[in-house]
């Protein structure tokens, strides 16, 4: 901003002085031209004046002094020079002076002026004066170099001065520049300071006030999911306990897969009430190292978890890998639980077979979940909070999904919209073979 400022001033000075510079040194020249004319003129009158009818019968003739560098001469209606210096024979100014006129011309390179020397209404004379045209283009060519100084001196001080207007103006702009990056890195204190220019202010006026109504917007969401999860927490034990005791207690093996079932969904639902309360407590959705587990058993658990459930709905779901290799290595709590996002949205508002297939990208692994049907609208929208699948909706599974997958430094987006097909980027490590995290 700050160099536009400064070549957009020095752009307005460059005109304003190139309008003014050029008619004024034109003005110049004319002047200074103009001034050694009336001089020669006023010299050729005051020789005029000293002429007596007398003198061409001899009676002297007593001249002023010619001007700086030039000539005087008196010339008779002869054309011959009786008196001063100058050509010996009159030129074509001293023959148009013998009509009665004052003439002014140039001879040569110089400049001449003619007046006539009249006695009982006759011209018995002329008086010439003269002087080198160089004399005045010196003259006029010094005025232009001290006007050329003067155009440079001009836009100097203009360009020192866009400077200093430009930092004025720039500042409180890169203050809020500062303080905007400041609260995208998460420091929601930040505000913008005053300035002296009345617009900026305004603008920094109405950011801190929109980031006090945004900080409170957080506050109140935070607050509210915070105590959700809370109040969810301690009912969820309850029935974590419970079922735990149902199973050591019940001796009826019929009931035991069902109670482990649920056990294992109360267990994977305390873990998702978790997640969410601490993505509520945070500031933005930092990274945050979790327990990996190789994408080969994430495989695994996530079809041997859903596949009673599409079972029961006569669909048949299939998991794979595109040449993955053993050390390729995901967080699998947070994986699995995108990984179900999308499963439990394809069971529901999907149709036909389901796909799960896990391919390398070197430094990521893609999830690509596909299914028969379509989805309808903008898959942008999918997103976004209130809708679900192809339809409008109060869910927030995908949303959350894609909260969870940028919190590990990934990426969820819709792929295909016929068929059905979402894919997760998720960044990997490759380690040793060690403990493995199960979320």
């Amino acid at each position: 901003m700050r160099q536009r400022v400064v070549r957009v001033a020095l752009t307005a000075a460059l005109v304003a002085v190139v309008l003014l510079a050029f008619p004024l040194a034109l003005a110049i020249r004319s002047s200074l031209y103009a001034d050694q004319r009336d001089t020669l003129e006023r010299t050729a009158l005051s020789g005029a004046v000293r002429v007596s009818p007398d003198y061409a019968t001899g009676d002297p003739v007593e001249l002023p002094a010619p001007p700086a560098g030039g000539r005087l001469g008196l010339y008779d209606p002869a054309l011959r020079l009786r008196a001063g210096t100058g050509p010996r024979t009159g030129d074509t100014v001293v023959r148009r002076a013998l009509a009665a006129e004052v003439v002014r011309g140039r001879a040569g390179g110089d400049l001449v002026a003619a007046v006539p020397v009249s006695h009982d209404e006759q011209v018995i004379g002329v008086v010439r004066a003269s002087s080198p045209a160089s004399t005045v283009r010196s003259r006029v060519l010094l005025a232009w170099a001290v006007l050329a100084g003067v155009c440079v001196l001009a836009l100097t001080v203009a360009v020192l001065v866009a400077r200093r207007q430009a930092r004025a103006l720039a500042a409180p702009l890169e203050d809020l520049s500062r303080h905007s990056r400041a609260v995208t890195a998460g420091d929601l204190s930040a505000r913008a300071a005053p300035s002296v220019v009345a617009e900026i202010d305004q603008v920094a006026r109405t950011h801190n006030e929109m980031l006090h109504s945004l900080t409170e917007l957080l506050r109140h969401e935070r607050d509210f999911t915070a105590n959700a999860s809370h109040q969810l927490r301690t009912p969820l034990t309850g029935l974590q306990l419970t079922l735990e005791a149902g199973l050591v207690q019940d001796d009826d093996f019929r009931l035991r897969p069902a109670l482990e079932e649920a056990l294992a969904t109360t267990r994977r639902l305390h873990a998702t009430v978790e997640e969410v309360l601490r993505l509520s407590r945070s500031r933005g959705l930092p990274r945050r190292p979790a327990p990996d587990t190789s994408v080969a058993r994430l495989l695994d658990e996530t079809e041997e978890r859903w596949h009673g459930l599409f079972a029961r709905d006569g669909r048949r779901l299939e998991c794979a890998t595109r040449e993955a290799p053993e050390d390729l290595r995901v967080p699998g709590a947070l994986v699995a639980e995108i990984l179900g996002v999308l499963l439990d949205n394809a069971r529901v508002h999907g149709h036909g077979a389901v796909r799960l297939t896990a391919r390398d990208l070197g430094d990521a692994v893609a999830f690509d979940v596909t299914d028969e049907g379509a989805v309808a609208g903008e898959g942008a929208r999918l997103f976004d909070r209130g809708q679900v699948g192809a339809g409008a909706g109060s869910g927030i599974g995908l949303s959350l999904a894609r909260d969870l997958a940028v919190s590990l430094g990934g990426r969820l987006s819709l792929t295909s919209s016929r068929p059905a097909a979402f894919t997760l980027l998720v960044p990997v490590r490759q380690e040793e073979a060690g403990p493995e995290g199960r979320g």
